[in-house]
């Protein structure tokens, strides 16, 4: 079992220390996660992360960094079919999502977005949807098109079922580009989830809500505010201290920033977060107080 190192107060470090911590927090300092295990503590650990690096590359953790141990020359969404490194932390990443002790959403493009199950319902309280059982409604007003409301019916009466399977079930000649779009409609707003993968068959997909019902119903009977304090709690956790123009970037793909900017104003009214000087930059980062409080009860 690997020790846990205590990083140092941010308000000790210099700006070369912060970025040490990180690296060695995100699991890119030549210590990597190859274990389920391990992988699993580090997505804990970090809250959230992407699967692979991109352009711009917003403040936050990659997957396959943690499991090769570096952050350069790692491999991208383009790149990844053609890496075994890439085909390896895949498989275990599909493990995870398998045990439930990993969500993913498609908020950045092609490129996953992972989630660990101790935070996914304050991000559901984000951007799910708050009637994930029915179908959804039609018309010009409704987020979801004809074909994936006749998606989100097959998958709630056969799910889990594959995107394969899917094509067959919808039937009316629908291009495997076009069940795409609708099943990234539906996933988008978290009505569905991918279960399990495989390369001959494709994703399986299923009913976020009876895949995992008490994540989604926690998420639901929470306010958005509630959530993203929660969870801006966490991002400056996992990024040890950052500016506020980093959270309002990162968290602009899931809320507008006006309440971002209102949720760090809270924090700051309430002294959950405080603002700490490193070289000459002024970064935000967890109270103190409460980050202790939180090693504790862990």
């Amino acid at each position: 079992m690997r020790v846990a190192v205590r990083l140092p107060a941010a308000e000790n470090m210099t700006d070369r220390e912060l970025q040490e911590a990180r690296r060695e927090k995100w699991r890119v300092a030549g210590n990597p996660a190859r274990t389920l295990e391990s992988l699993s503590e580090f997505l804990e650990s970090v809250g959230f992360c992407l699967m692979y690096p991109q352009k711009p590359m917003p403040l936050v953790p990659t997957f396959i960094g943690a499991f090769i141990g570096q952050e350069g020359q790692l491999p991208t969404c383009q790149t990844a079919f053609s890496d075994e490194r890439a085909r390896e932390a895949t498989e275990q990443m599909v493990r995870l999502l398998r045990q439930r002790a990993a969500y993913e959403a498609n908020l950045f493009g092609e490129n996953n977005f992972l989630v660990a199950a101790s935070v996914f319902s304050y991000f559901y309280a984000l951007v799910g949807d708050r009637s994930p059982r029915r179908t959804p409604k039609a018309g010009m007003r409704s987020d979801y098109g004809e074909l994936a409301r006749d998606a989100f019916e097959v998958i709630r009466k056969q799910g889990p079922v594959s995107r394969q399977k899917l094509l067959q079930l919808v039937g009316g000649g629908v291009s495997a580009v076009a069940l795409d779009h609708a099943l990234g409609e539906l996933w988008c707003k978290l009505r569905i989830t991918r279960v399990d993968y495989d390369p001959r068959a494709g994703a399986s997909w299923d009913a976020l809500y009876r895949w995992s019902p008490e994540a989604v119903r926690q998420g639901i009977n929470m306010s958005v505010a509630e959530g993203l304090s929660a969870l801006i709690s966490k991002y400056l956790d996992c990024a040890i201290a950052a500016e506020a123009q980093e959270v309002e970037d990162f968290f602009a793909h899931f809320v507008p920033r006006s309440k971002v900017k209102d949720a760090l104003n809270a924090l700051l009214s309430a002294r959950e977060v405080d603002f700490v000087h490193i070289g000459h930059r002024s970064l935000l980062q967890v109270s103190p107080a409460k980050s202790e409080r939180t090693r504790e009860r862990a």
